[in-house]
Formats: C-alpha cells, sequence, structure tokens
C-alpha cells in the first residue's frame, strides 16, 4: 500500500531533542505513519535531500485571535514555520461576549494590542457568545494552521459582572460563576485560561483592563477549574508572588512572560534564568520571551519620530507623500530642528535594522543610531531622513524597549525554563514584526551563534510548548503524530525585510514581512506553504483540549 507522501532523503529532527538524522517520513491520512528508510513508494514524493525536515513550530504568544476572521492564512507567522498557534493570551479575548459588548471588547483590544477597533468589527462574524461558540465559529472560517485558544479573563469579568468589572472585587457568587465560565469554556475545548496583571493596558476610557487588580483569591478559584482539566493558565504581569500562590494552591499548569524589560545589564539573563528555575522547583511553570530586541519600529511606513506641525503632516501623508515632502529640504531642517528640541522616545535604544534582504537585530555599534549619526557627523533625526530618503522609505529602525541586551537574551535561554517565543502575531500590527521569531531562532541562535544545536532548538520550538499547551499529537515526528512538518534549507533560512501592506478591514495598515529559506510547511498532511508561498490548502484545525 502506498503512502500518500514520502519526505525523502531529509535530515531529520524529531523534536524531541535528537539531532539531524538522514532518513524518510511517510505520511498517511495527515498522520506520520513510518520515520527511517521507507522501502515503499508514495503517492506523492518530495525530495528533501540537503534539506532539514523538523515538526511544524508552535507559537505559545499570539494575538490572532481577530485576523482569522478575516486572513485563513494567518500571515505571516504560517510562513515562518508555525503550524499551530495559541490565541488568547494577556486575559483579552472576543468571548465570552454578550451581543451589547462587542463594540466594548473591540475597543479593549485596540487599545491593548493595536489591533484597529472597526476591522474587529467589520471582519469578524460575531456569531458566539459563549467562549465554545467561539472555537466552533473558527472551524467553520477554515484556518490553513491549526490554533488553540483561551478565554479571556477580562472577557469573563465583563460577561460576569457588567461594568463593575472594571474596578470592582468580584462576590464569592461571582468568582464561582466565573470558575464555572472557564470550566466549561475548557470542557468545550478551550486549552487553558489567561489573566493580565500588567497595569500598562488600558481599556479605551484609561482605566486599567478587568482582572488588573483582582483579588488573588479570584485567581485562585478559576484556577483549581483550571487544574482539575490539566488545562493550562497564562498570565502576563502577574507577580511572582501570585503564581507562586496560584501554582501551590490550585496545581495548575503555568505560563508567563518572561522577556527582559528594563534591563540591559550583561548579568540580567543568567539572573532571570535562576530565578525561573527557583520559581518552578516543584511547580510546572514556564516562561516564554521575545527572541530578540523589540519595542517599537520607526520608518516612513511605521512610527513616525517627529512631533510638531511637521510630523503631523508627514504622518498623515502616504509614502509617495512622504517622500516628496522629505525633498524639500526647508521641511527636513524643520523636521531637524523639532527633533532637536524635542525627541519623543529614547533614541540611546535605536538601532537600524539596515538594508539587507532580512532585517539586522544585532544591536551593536554599527547599526546604533546614535553612533551612525556621531560617525556622520550628523544630529540622529538627520541620520534617520537621510536613510529614509536613500532607503525611498524602506529603511526601518527598531525602538528597542525589551531585550535591550542581546547576551542576556541567549543567556536567559541558556537552559532552564524559558522558551523562544512572544512574537505578538495578529497584535501591535503597526508597531513590530516579530511574527518571524522562529526563524530568528533559527537563523542566528542555531546558525549564527551556535546557542542552541538544531536538536534543541526545535525541541524548545515543537515538543515542549505542545506539553506545556496540553497537545498530545503532535509536536513531534515520530509515528502516530500528526504531520505537522517544515522542511527548510538550514544555511539559509532567514526573515524577510518588514514592509506594510494595508489588508485589514476597512484598509487598515500592518506591517508583515516574509522569509527565505522554507520549502515546504505541512499541516495535517496537506502543503501549506511551498517555497514561502500560501498554496491555498487550509488544513488547519481548531486543537480542542482532552482531559
Amino acid at each position: 500500500m502506498k503512502h500518500d507522501l514520502i519526505i525523502r532523503g531529509g535530515k531529520v529532527v524529531d523534536g524531541i531533542g535528537a539531532e539531524p538524522q538522514t532518513a524518510d517520513v511517510a505520511i498517511t491520512d495527515g498522520n506520520i505513519v513510518e520515520v527511517g528508510r521507507v522501502s515503499v513508494s508514495g503517492q506523492r514524493e518530495f525530495d528533501a535531500d540537503g534539506l532539514t525536515v523538523t515538526p511544524g513550530f508552535i507559537d505559545m504568544h499570539t494575538h490572532l485571535d481577530a485576523q482569522v476572521g478575516w486572513d485563513q492564512d494567518l500571515s505571516p507567522v504560517s510562513q515562518h514555520g508555525v503550524t499551530t498557534a495559541l490565541m488568547g493570551n494577556c486575559g483579552v479575548t472576543f468571548a465570552p461576549c454578550k451581543p451589547e459588548d462587542r463594540e466594548l471588547l473591540a475597543g479593549m483590544m485596540e487599545t491593548v494590542e493595536d489591533i484597529p477597533r472597526e476591522s474587529i468589527m467589520m471582519g469578524l462574524p460575531w456569531d458566539w457568545i459563549e467562549y465554545g461558540d467561539y472555537l466552533d465559529s473558527l472551524d467553520r472560517l477554515g484556518p490553513g494552521i491549526n490554533l488553540a485558544g483561551m478565554v479571556g479573563h477580562a472577557a469573563l469579568r465583563f460577561y460576569v459582572m457588567g461594568e463593575r468589572a472594571v474596578e470592582e472585587q468580584s462576590t464569592d457568587e461571582e468568582r464561582q460563576q466565573m470558575a464555572s465560565i472557564v470550566a466549561e469554556a475548557i470542557d468545550r475545548g478551550a486549552v487553558g485560561f489567561s489573566s493580565n496583571r500588567y497595569h500598562a493596558h488600558k481599556l479605551p476610557d484609561g482605566r486599567a483592563i478587568p482582572g488588573t487588580f483582582a483579588d488573588p483569591v479570584e485567581l485562585t478559584t478559576i484556577g483549581k477549574e483550571v487544574s482539575r482539566r490539566n488545562a493550562l493558565f497564562q498570565s502576563v504581569g502577574i507577580n511572582w508572588d501570585h503564581m507562586r500562590l496560584v501554582a501551590d494552591e490550585t496545581g495548575s499548569r503555568m505560563l508567563f512572560n518572561s522577556t527582559l524589560s528594563g534591563v540591559r545589564d550583561d548579568d540580567s539573563g543568567v539572573k532571570r534564568r535562576t530565578d525561573v528555575d527557583k520559581l518552578s522547583e516543584g511547580r510546572d511553570i514556564s516562561g516564554v520571551a521575545q527572541v530578540r530586541g523589540s519595542g517599537a519600529l520607526l520608518g516612513l511606513h511605521a512610527i513616525m519620530p517627529f512631533s510638531g506641525k511637521a510630523g503631523a503632516e508627514l504622518r498623515e501623508a502616504d509614502l509617495n507623500g512622504k517622500l516628496h515632502a522629505l525633498a524639500d529640504p526647508t521641511f527636513r531642517n524643520t523636521l531637524v530642528e523639532s527633533a532637536r528640541k524635542n525627541t519623543r522616545f529614547n533614541v540611546d535604544n535605536v538601532y537600524y535594522l539596515g538594508d539587507g534582504q532580512s532585517p539586522d537585530h544585532t544591536m551593536s555599534d554599527h547599526n546604533h543610531l546614535p553612533k551612525m549619526a556621531e560617525r556622520a557627523q550628523e544630529h540622529w533625526s538627520e541620520t534617520f531622513l537621510r536613510l529614509s530618503i536613500e532607503s525611498k522609505g524602506k529603511a526601518l529602525f527598531n525602538l528597542v524597549e525589551e531585550n535591550q541586551n542581546l547576551k542576556a537574551v541567549g543567556d536567559m535561554f541558556d537552559g532552564g525554563r524559558v522558551f523562544p517565543g512572544v512574537g505578538d502575531a495578529g497584535a501591535h500590527v503597526s508597531m513590530v514584526m516579530d511574527a518571524g521569531w522562529a526563524t530568528f531562532v533559527l537563523s542566528h541562535w542555531v546558525r549564527e551563534t551556535g546557542l542552541f544545536t538544531m536538536g534543541e532548538a526545535v525541541r524548545r520550538m515543537t515538543s515542549a510548548p505542545a506539553r506545556i499547551l496540553g497537545l498530545t499529537d503532535r509536536g513531534a515526528l515520530t509515528p502516530g503524530m500528526r504531520a505537522d512538518v517544515n522542511i527548510f534549507d538550514a544555511d539559509t533560512v532567514a526573515e524577510g525585510f518588514p514592509y506594510r501592506i494595508n489588508d485589514f478591514p476597512g484598509g487598515a495598515p500592518r506591517l508583515t514581512q516574509s522569509s527565505f529559506g522554507y520549502k515546504a510547511t505541512l499541516v495535517n498532511g496537506q502543503f501549506n506553504i511551498i517555497d514561502g508561498q500560501h498554496t491555498g490548502t487550509r488544513a488547519g484545525i481548531v486543537v480542542r483540549h482532552t482531559p
């Protein structure tokens, strides 16, 4: 009997820690049925000689909850080897949701995650109330990759408490009601619950989102239902003492954001790794962190760094209009003088992403904007404008607010319980482009620095996150597992340079990027990507929790 597909002669990385070994991978009915030397033929065969074959990558931190409504291909994360994405992070979700609260949740997602409210309202079907209904709606949309979802604390509080959810504490009865709703959501397929205690995340009216200051008793009450179902408790901004409390009182498996914020010391990564290791002793607690410096992208097609009347005029123009305005020396001088008087950000944290086909995220003297300006005997704003004009608007600069020391980032990942991720795909769409995090792991942390072996890097992006999410049927290239597979050239795999498009509902803009080196990505045995392009086959499913 012929297999549906045989991937021949690739350097197979099983995802559970083994280093590459030359082997064939046979696939039938969307499952991996044989790995090794496969003697029978396949109805279709793919020559992977010289290429690396891995399980599909699992992205543990996305906000694709809205984008899936209008972009079932889920670009660009799907072009970077991701075959399963976790949604519902940070406590902000679109379910449960009463019809009268739709605008409210859309507005909250806009202010917290920079997803345009009008696009959300136009692009989602809004044919649900309970979280399980939302998952059913995603099933009907037919995503191109697998999606797992968590029910969010903010939406849950609004659903149960109404306006009181923002600033008041819940009653015992309300806490029990929230716990019951979470339990039902998990029973219907949610892989867990997410909460948010990050004070900077605000509603459109400037108040903190619901749950930010909730009594920890509320967290443990809900956490007990999460733990009973062996599901995941995810949080951002949570006090580590509260994490210990939830883990110790409920036994929940927990995931938190561990990106290094506000520190740039060389030893900060070692300190964080040590602290996380200590925190997770006797507890199932894992961290996930961005893989490089991140914060906000500055440029003619991203965030403009100039204030005043001239800066406002520039922001309102399209790219051609910006370039036309900058051709006027008087206008440029006005911008420079404004920047000399009032810099809107810490320019010492700004790095030029270069002019190559891939962005330069190394954060060294050669691309540090102030040092580049000093070498050119210019003000930083003059260097910014000159490079923007010379590149015809392509130039981008990374205002690094998180992971400001790349060495420290590597130290944090070197062993321990912190895993790569936090690409925030689907969120902050006009500010950052970190969806290519997995590709950066392969190009920088494996190929360029050797921090990870290929086997360890792939384990951290496949079977390790699968365990954290509670997925038992994917994350490894072993017989019986679902056939989510990547095939790429390890010598050339790299991110494409970010650029702006206007493809969200209503013509709203976003940043996106391509990739290089991916020859194919399969989702449930079907080719989703070939040579970096979507095939139009959408074989993804809503991955539902099983106890």
